[in-house]
């Protein structure tokens, strides 16, 4: 008799064997000729080294499923067990999801200017996306970033915004320079934390995989073999726009993402979005992707607000 202990490497155990172990025990009426214990994060095995090599194949693609859609369902465990279940696992998905996200979400572009958005990322390392609130800019590129690194295309994702106050007064803010800055980057985090699970996300920031910080953060840096997003570009100067782009390292891809209608820089100080825009928009490997009110997939009275808005400024 042999025995294999087979780590889950991080994956919380109730997400592969179940709440009350429902999962676990498909897994065991499947290889009856089997002894099979769990313990912690870690599943131990003893019979026949061809039984056991069946098991491992079967448990790897129990845990590719769960790292694939951030779900495993007692459905979807029956089905991986089945002789085809490598074909199972490749074809669950659509083909026009990003990501599946916690619980199985699927996160996709919806609607034409996000798909181009998602297209023209395949095409091009460095990609400008323009438009105003609420049409899914950060999150399209978010899940691109998050998709990117399921992929092993990139080793890591880079979220960076510039720090510019936008009414409030930064230094008036309670706590130390980190928590002054994380209402700042909180949008990142709310886009990251619907697409990876609370835990996995906290040990990828703890340990850098993905790494969110101001823009000023990034001078001197080159960032090589990463999925890096400036948000909220149109608050970017011209010098801290031109460091950022120089940052671009090899096998590095870079979204911006910008609304010209939310500049809260000083009114002498020219947003660096626009000037980049102007030089960049002709360059070969450089997309510029404009979103309008047609992709606003927030609540429906974003639209009307952003549109009065509009109305407004013209009639200034």
């Amino acid at each position: 008799m042999q025995e294999k202990e087979i780590k889950l490497n991080g994956v919380n155990p109730t997400e592969i064997f179940g709440t009350k172990e429902e999962k676990l025990k498909l897994l065991k009426k499947k290889f009856r000729k089997l002894k099979v214990i769990a313990r912690g994060e870690s599943i131990k095995v003893m019979g026949s080294e061809s039984e056991i090599l069946l098991f491992e194949k079967k448990m790897n693609l129990l845990l590719a499923h769960y790292h694939k859609y951030n779900s495993l369902t007692e459905n979807n465990v029956e089905n991986l067990l089945l002789d085809n279940g490598d074909e199972y696992l490749n074809s669950n998905g659509a083909d026009d999801v990003l990501v599946f996200g916690n619980s199985g979400i699927k996160v996709k572009a919806r609607t034409a200017n996000q798909r181009k958005l998602v297209a023209e990322s395949d095409k091009n390392d460095l990609v400008f996306a323009v438009g105003p609130a609420g049409t899914g800019k950060t999150y399209t590129a978010v899940a691109l970033a998050v998709r990117a690194f399921k992929n092993k295309e990139v080793k890591r994702i880079i979220l960076t915004r510039p720090a510019v106050e936008a009414g409030e007064n930064l230094g008036f803010l309670p706590g130390d320079l980190q928590e002054k800055l994380d209402p700042y980057m909180q949008p990142l985090y709310d886009a990251l934390g619907d697409m990876i699970p609370m835990e996995k996300l906290a040990a990828m920031i703890e340990s850098r995989v993905i790494q969110i910080a101001p823009l000023a953060f990034m001078r001197g840096r080159t960032l090589d073999k990463a999925f890096v997003i400036l948000d909220e570009a149109q608050n970017a100067t011209t010098n801290q726009m031109k460091m950022f782009l120089t940052r671009m390292g090899k096998n590095a891809k870079f979204v911006i993402t910008g609304d010209m209608s939310q500049i809260d820089l000083p009114k002498n100080q020219r947003s660096g979005l626009v000037v980049a825009l102007g030089l960049l928009n002709k360059i070969k490997g450089v997309s510029v992707i404009h979103l309008d009110n047609n992709d606003v997939i927030r609540h429906k009275l974003v639209k009307d607000i952003i549109k009065a808005f509009e109305i407004n400024k013209d009639k200034q």
